[in-house]
């Protein structure tokens, strides 16, 4: 199976020894650390898309093209790393790639062609439906302006029409991709460098004649509206190609208080501003082309505010409170929302008009304002105003009935940036959907959104889809239980699994001990819209079979019994985007990506063959490199000479081979590392387990004549080809800082484990097999049985087959895995020879209690 892998590993130490050998181990390693890195992106990006598709949120064919691309990039990569790191054993996957990266351009390029929009564009002509010409936020504004009929600030769009005419003009792209040839994506310096070339050019570069004449000519427009032969300005970003809101909030420029003298030198300083540094490793990082960028910028009247805040059409995490809040500060809305001056608060119903609630009226003793050339400062506010109130209540009013009307045009919560102008005028700065924030409780204030009257059973986190769900408990502990589940049922299992797709559509809400909101799991809840909560660490087992529950994945709670005072929570997302050309698009991108149909690795129909989407294709390479990296210990052991000895007292040959950053002083080390060297997350744990306390003062093993001769007879009857299948006395331990692949083979049985550490639970693992020993079959099918139970008490899914026990766990937090590398590291020293002393079944489930109950000093006598 891994004869190309074991003849590479030999090819290198016979080629150059002991260099040649060490640098095989790390390229094995660093193609499976790139697998898993593109898997993490890839679930990302379909997070991204499954947001996308609620359709609140304001997007465009940009958006779709960068996802798109981004998609094949780490699709591409994951098949290139798993073909590397496993000897090109399916060179299928390279066709099935090329077929799905064909289809996903099918897609995009045909809606490829770009429509000229003019280099300026007013407000009252801009909609959503042109945010490939203006951008995310010139296109809000726009709808602000033109649809939903609502004041914002004077000014106009510079469009992406004018950002190519500007890049045209100058032969930028050339020069563009010429300083991006010299980026090495390890090398910050290289990238730094780029990007100070980059922007230099921009900065040099003139613009165009027809360009600068149309801006002088919307700005002086500005003027005459405004009654002045001046306006101070503001130049803000609104980006496409990515989604800004997600990757690069506030990293592009704004410049304020421009006078007409420096407008065309402001605006080349914001389109400079896609070149930083980080946006430059980014799209390296992503796969983004440089084709695929673009920047539209909005030319504003810089609003000088008396009074400033931020409203919200619901509150943002008490969220059975449906009212409009308004929040107020003098000066800029700023000190609002970093907390640094308590606002007045304005609570208004939803009725039209809206009616206030409640009003609270806060001291405020400073204020932040604008000054000429861009900056602003905070100063101290008059006493006679710093307890009077930022807004009359008939202002206030009208913000609030401002607010219901933008709730309504989106179709969704808002969250909404406001001012009042010198001249008591209200105006819409920004507008977009409010982001409520599961369990916002956690933060010391449980008594949040809580229901009165009802019990609360647990509290989760981990919100992979928000809303509410009501339903009888139903448990999924085998996969058996998939074919029982019922229609409107909760589902609730130990740990996150795809398998649980096939009953979602029935499923009302969805319950996990573990799991992560980026992994399979968690799109496939999200693609059928069921609320999910998906770390509550002990649902299986606080919560009995078919009592009925309410899920809340807003707070993250679940209640005993029916929450009626939720039931208006279950409500359907706004569908500004529904329905539209853009959307289509994405969602015919979507069907090529999100769907899962490989969901169980034990299916004959699990090949690459059988991958009909980006999500299938991705899930079988994350499948398969486990499989290699489990497989390395079947090369390992002819590498002595790369291997260093560990000194522990452990009564194991143990060698050490460190793929980088598992041992500290490596370079000092020479040919032995001592126990307090290792440095390496999984296998510190183990090592941690091995030497725990308990099993030092392990007394030998009580001599049992049975199983003594059980051995000896074994030895005598056995073939002679058999006879001797002893396993090679040196153990090796493969590390980096998060990876760990351990193999001891000694006397009559082995050991492998392979486990994979860190910080993203989705790449996290371990992976463990263990067969053999020296007594009768029936002796070590027990012992293997034993090993069974501990391990699936610590929430490992088992097979046993004969002698051979075949576990697994995945996705949990590091901490977690820590534990139970811990626990197998005090498993494996436990049962050694424990094979002889398996004397009747009852044996099986004692020497299992003895484990759970940390006595190391079994005794079959004693049963």
């Amino acid at each position: 199976m891994f004869r190309r892998v074991l003849n590479f590993f030999k090819g290198a130490r016979a080629a150059g020894g002991q260099a040649e050998a060490g640098q095989a181990f790390k390229i094995k390693y660093s193609n499976f650390k790139e697998v898993l890195d593109s898997n993490s992106e890839l679930l990302q990006l379909i997070t991204e898309m499954e947001e996308k598709l609620r359709g609140d949120v304001v997007f465009g064919l940009s958006f779709v093209r960068s996802q798109s691309s981004r998609l094949v990039f780490h699709a591409e990569r994951m098949v290139r790393g798993y073909d590397q790191l496993s000897g090109r054993r399916y060179p299928i996957l390279k066709k099935v790639m090329s077929g799905l990266r064909e289809r996903i351009n099918a897609v995009t390029e045909r809606k490829r062609e770009h429509a000229s929009c003019g280099d300026i564009r007013q407000y009252a002509e801009i909609s959503k439906d042109m945010v490939d010409c203006v951008g995310g936020k010139n296109a809000n504004l726009g709808e602000i302006k033109s649809k939903a009929k609502l004041p914002i600030p004077s000014g106009f769009a510079i469009t992406t029409d004018a950002f190519r005419a500007f890049i045209e003009a100058n032969e930028c792209m050339d020069e563009i991709r010429r300083f991006k040839l010299e980026l090495d994506p390890n090398d910050t310096e290289t990238i730094v460098r780029a990007s100070e070339d980059i922007q230099r050019l921009f900065i040099m570069a003139q613009v165009p004649e027809a360009l600068s004449a149309e801006i002088e000519a919307a700005y002086e427009a500005m003027c005459r509206e405004a009654g002045r032969d001046e306006v101070p300005v503001a130049l803000r970003s609104s980006a496409i190609g990515e989604d800004s809101e997600l990757s690069f909030a506030g990293q592009y420029l704004t410049v304020l208080n421009v006078p007409r003298s420096k407008i065309l030198d402001a605006y080349k300083q914001v389109l400079a501003s896609l070149f930083t540094p980080r946006a430059l490793s980014y799209r390296l990082h992503q796969g983004v082309p440089v084709d695929d960028i673009a920047m539209s910028v909005a030319c504003l009247e810089m609003v000088s505010s008396k009074a400033s805040g931020v409203m919200y059409t619901r509150h943002p995490f008490r969220l059975l409170e449906d009212n409009i809040m308004v929040n107020a500060v003098w000066g800029l809305g700023a000190y609002a929302v970093d907390g640094v001056v308590t606002p007045d608060v304005y609570v208004f119903s939803k009725d039209d008009p809206p009616r206030l609630l409640r009003r609270d009226i806060s001291t405020k003793n400073v204020r932040l304002v604008d000054k000429a050339g861009g900056v602003v400062e905070e100063e101290a506010v008059e006493p006679a105003l710093q307890q009077r109130p930022c807004l009359t209540d008939e202002q206030a009013q009208v913000l609030a009935g401002y607010g219901l009307a933008l709730e309504r045009h989106f179709g969704s919560p808002q969250d909404i940036e406001w001012a009042l102008d010198a001249e008591d005028r209200l105006i819409l700065l920004q507008a977009r959907p409010l982001r409520t924030e599961p369990g916002a409780a956690e933060a010391g204030q449980d008594d949040l959104d809580l229901v009165p009257g009802y019990e609360v059973v647990l509290k989760g986190q981990g919100v992979a889809y928000p809303g509410v769900g009501f339903g009888r408990v139903f448990h999924v502990r085998q996969d058996q239980d998939l074919t029982r589940f019922p229609e409107g049922a909760v589902l609730v299992a130990e740990h996150a699994s795809p398998k649980y797709g096939l009953v979602l559509p029935k499923a009302k809400a969805l319950l996990t001990d573990s799991g992560s909101v980026t992994g399979h799991m968690a799109s496939l809840a999200r693609e059928y819209r069921v609320p999910s909560i998906l770390n509550t660490a002990t649902a299986s087992r606080d919560l009995r079979q078919d009592e009925e529950i309410t899920v809340d994945a807003y707070s993250g709670r679940v209640y005993r019994g029916r929450v009626e005072e939720l039931a208006r929570l279950v409500q359907e997302r706004g569908a500004l985007m529904k329905g539209t050309p853009v959307y289509d698009t994405l969602r015919e991108l979507a069907d090529l990506v999100v769907p899962l149909n490989l969901m169980d690795p034990k299916s004959e129909a699990f090949t690459p063959a059988n991958c009909k989407t980006v999500h299938d294709l991705m899930r079988l390479i994350h499948e398969f490199c486990y499989t290699e990296m489990f497989a390395i210990s079947d090369v390992v052991s002819d590498q002595g000479e790369v291997a260093r000895k560990l000194v522990a007292p452990i009564p194991l040959d143990l060698y050490v081979i460190d793929l980088g950053g598992g041992v500290r002083d490596a370079a000092a080390a020479g040919r032995k590392v001592n126990q307090d060297q290792v440095v390496s997350a999984p296998f510190r744990a183990l090592l941690n387990g091995m030497l725990h306390k308990g099993l030092r003062s392990m007394e030998p093993r009580p001599v049992d004549l049975k199983g003594f001769f059980s051995v000896v007879s074994q030895q005598m009857l056995s073939k002679p080809d058999m006879a001797g299948e002893r396993f090679g006395d040196k153990s090796y331990a493969i590390i980096s800082d998060k990876y760990l692949n351990f193999s001891s083979r000694v006397g009559y049985h082995y050991s492998i484990l392979d486990a994979y550490c860190g910080l993203r639970v989705n790449n996290n693992y371990i992976q463990f097999q263990f067969k053999g020993g020296a007594a009768n079959d029936l002796r070590r099918n027990r012992r293997a049985r034993a090993i069974a139970l501990m391990l699936e008490e610590l929430g490992f899914e088992v097979q046993v087959t004969g002698d051979r026990v075949v576990a697994r766990i995945q996705k949990y937090e590091q901490e977690v895995l820590q534990q139970r590398l811990e626990s197998l590291g005090r498993l494996l020293q436990f049962t050694r020879q424990m094979d002889m002393l398996m004397v009747n079944e009852a044996s099986v489930e004692a020497v299992a209690k003895c484990f759970r109950e940390e006595n190391y000093h079994f005794d079959p006598g004693a049963m």
